[in-house]
C-alpha cells in the first residue's frame, strides 16, 4: 500500500516517512498541497493520504475538499494532521471530507495504527467495487435472457416466428464456445431413421 505524505515541514515529513517505511508501507512525498494535488491527478496516485492541516498554496482542508469532489469514483482514505487539542481543527477537518484526524505531535505507533485502519477500509472498498461489478454483469445477463422468453409480451402466446429463433441462435453463438450440440425433434428423428433404412436396403 502506497501512502502520500503532504507536509511542508521537512523535519516532520522525514519523521512521518521513516515511521511508515518501518511499517512496510511504500511512501510518496509532497512538499506542499499543490504538489500533492498534482500527484493525485495520476492514474497511479496513492489511495491513502496523510495531509498536514497547514501548508502553503493549498492547505490540507482545501485539499480534502478538492479530493472529495474530483476523486469520487475512486475515493482516497484521508488522514488529516491537526494541532493536538484544537477541537475546531478536528471538526473542520472531518467536515471537509477527512476520514480521520491525527493530532500532532503523535506517537509513531498511533500513526501506524491509523494508517493500517485506512488500509483495511480501502481493501473493503476494493472488494465492494468488485462485487458491484459482478452484480451489474449478472443483472445485465438477466435482462438479456428476459428478452429471449418465448412468450409474447402483449398477448401471452408462445412465440415461434423466425425472428425469435434468430435471437436464440445469436444468444447461443455469443455465449457458448464451442457451440453446443443441437437436439432433433421426433419428426426429424423418424425421417432420418427412414432414410437410414432406405440406404441400408439399397
Amino acid at each position: 500500500m502506497k501512502v502520500l505524505i503532504a507536509e511542508n515541514d521537512p523535519v516532520s515529513r522525514r519523521l512521518h516517512e521513516s515511521a511508515l517505511l518501518q511499517c512496510g508501507f511504500e511512501v510518496a512525498v509532497a512538499h506542499d498541497g499543490l504538489q500533492a494535488w498534482e500527484m493525485l491527478q495520476s492514474s497511479y496516485a496513492p489511495r491513502l493520504l496523510l495531509l498536514d492541516r497547514t501548508m502553503p498554496g493549498l492547505d490540507g482542508i482545501e485539499l480534502c475538499r478538492k479530493a472529495r469532489r474530483s476523486l469520487a469514483n475512486l475515493p482516497p482514505y484521508i488522514i488529516l494532521l491537526t494541532t493536538r487539542g484544537k477541537r475546531e481543527e478536528l471538526e473542520q477537518g472531518l467536515e471537509s471530507g477527512a476520514d480521520d484526524c491525527l493530532g500532532k505531535p503523535f506517537d509513531p505507533e498511533e500513526l501506524r495504527a491509523r494508517v493500517q485502519a485506512g488500509e483495511r477500509i480501502i481493501e473493503l472498498q476494493r472488494i465492494l467495487g468488485s462485487r458491484q461489478m459482478e452484480l451489474d454483469s449478472a443483472l445485465a445477463r438477466v435482462r438479456e435472457l428476459c428478452t429471449l422468453l418465448p412468450v409474447c409480451a402483449h398477448c401471452g402466446r408462445m412465440r415461434k416466428d423466425q425472428e425469435y429463433l434468430r435471437e436464440i441462435e445469436s444468444y447461443i453463438s455469443g455465449h457458448f464456445a464451442p457451440r453446443p450440440a443441437r437436439g432433433t425433434c421426433a419428426h426429424c428423428e423418424a425421417k432420418e431413421a427412414a432414410e437410414r433404412t432406405l440406404h441400408a436396403s439399397a
